[in-house]
C-alpha cells in the first residue's frame, strides 16, 4: 500500500508539472518558477554527472532552464513525461558541451603544432657557417699585412689592444689606427652596416 501512495504522489507530481509546463508556455512566470523549484535539481545533477566541472554543469543547467522557459510550447505529454522531456534536453546539452570543449582542446592542439618551430637544421647551419667563414677570410685578405694581423690578434687571439701593440712592437695608437682602419675596411667588405 506504501508502494502505491508513493507511486500515486509522483504521478500526481508529473501532472501538475505537466500543468505547469503548459502555463509556463503561455508565459506564467509563477507557473516557471514552480518548474524551476522541480527541475532545476535534477538537470544540475545530470549536467554534473556528464560534465565533472561544476562551473560547466552549472551553466549548462542554466541555459536548459532558458530552453525550457523558451520551449515549454513544444512539450508534448504523448511523447514522454515532462520531466523525461527536460532530463533529455539537459543530457544532450551537456554532451554538446563536452564535444565542444573536445573539438576545442583538438583546435588548441592542431595550432600549437603549427607554432612549433621547425627543428635546427644542422646542414643548412653548417653550410652557411662556412660561407660566412669564407666570406671573412677573403675579406681579411682584402686587408694590408699590418691590419690582418692586428684584427687576427685581438679578434681572433683574444687579445687586448695594449697585447697587440707589444707583441707586434708597436706604439699602442698604431695598433687602434691599424684595427680601426682594418675593421671599417672589413665592414664594407662584408656589407654590414655601420
Amino acid at each position: 500500500m506504501l508502494g502505491r501512495a508513493s507511486s500515486r504522489t509522483a504521478s500526481e507530481e508529473q501532472a501538475t508539472l505537466e500543468t505547469h509546463l503548459h502555463r509556463v508556455a503561455l508565459g506564467d512566470r509563477g507557473a516557471f518558477d514552480a518548474v524551476y523549484e522541480q527541475l532545476s535539481g535534477p538537470i544540475l545533477g545530470v549536467a554534473r554527472r556528464i560534465l565533472r566541472d561544476p562551473a560547466q554543469a552549472e551553466e549548462v543547467a542554466q541555459e536548459v532552464l532558458v530552453e525550457i522557459w523558451r520551449t515549454a510550447c513544444r512539450f508534448d505529454p504523448a511523447r514522454g513525461s515532462a520531466r523525461a522531456w527536460a532530463l533529455t534536453m539537459a543530457h544532450a546539452r551537456a554532451v554538446d558541451r563536452v564535444r565542444s570543449v573536445d573539438a576545442a582542446a583538438r583546435r588548441e592542439a592542431r595550432a600549437a603544432e603549427l607554432e612549433v618551430v621547425p627543428p635546427f637544421d644542422e646542414v643548412v647551419e653548417a653550410v652557411e657557417a662556412r660561407l660566412d667563414r669564407e666570406r671573412v677570410r677573403r675579406c681579411l685578405e682584402g686587408l694590408t699585412e699590418l691590419q690582418r694581423e692586428s684584427v687576427t690578434l685581438a679578434y681572433y687571439g683574444g687579445y687586448t689592444y695594449s697585447q697587440v701593440a707589444h707583441l707586434l712592437s708597436s706604439p699602442l695608437g698604431t695598433v687602434k689606427t691599424r684595427l680601426r682602419d682594418g675593421l671599417a675596411r672589413l665592414r664594407d667588405c662584408l656589407g654590414v652596416g655601420g
